[in-house]
């Protein structure tokens, strides 16, 4: 699993963004270029700025019991799988805003480094470890990123 608190981790995911066009079309899925890094960054706004809020305590417990584990382990997400309510993006967005943002979290998540992630709390799952937190990161980023073919 790539480290995105690594300065090599996170450069590799700025090196793929910087391969995205504006016209660049998805290998699978309905999401424009523009609506992928604006759901991408819908993650970072959870962490950062904590929008949207909080689940209530029988949603957390649903997402802690049924969906947490296969988000932060290291496999993969498959093609097509289905996303949460507050990632799903419609609508046109501005691709050089959402891509700007997105690459500003990527650096200060990497310049905060894993210290800062270890045993931080998720609004949707609980606490965290820092490589729980490295594998939402990365297998989000790593799915969209290919989707995209970079």
């Amino acid at each position: 699993m790539k480290n995105i608190f690594s300065k090599s981790g996170s450069d590799e995911f700025l090196n793929r963004i910087n391969q995205l066009k504006i016209d660049s079309q998805p290998l699978w899925g309905k999401m424009s270029v523009d609506q992928m890094l604006a759901h991408c960054n819908v993650m970072y706004e959870m962490v950062y700025d904590n929008i949207p809020p909080k689940p209530n305590p029988f949603i957390r417990f649903i997402l802690r019991s049924f969906i947490k584990d296969k988000v932060v382990d290291e496999t993969p997400y498959k093609k097509n799988i289905r996303t949460a309510p507050q990632f799903i993006i419609t609508g046109n967005c501005n691709f050089d805003l959402e891509k700007g943002r997105l690459i500003n979290y990527i650096i200060k998540t990497q310049e905060l480094g894993e210290g800062e992630f270890e045993g931080k709390e998720s609004l949707s799952f609980g606490k965290l470890t820092s490589k729980e937190w490295n594998n939402m990161f990365t297998k989000h980023l790593d799915h969209h990123f290919s989707q995209f073919g970079v």
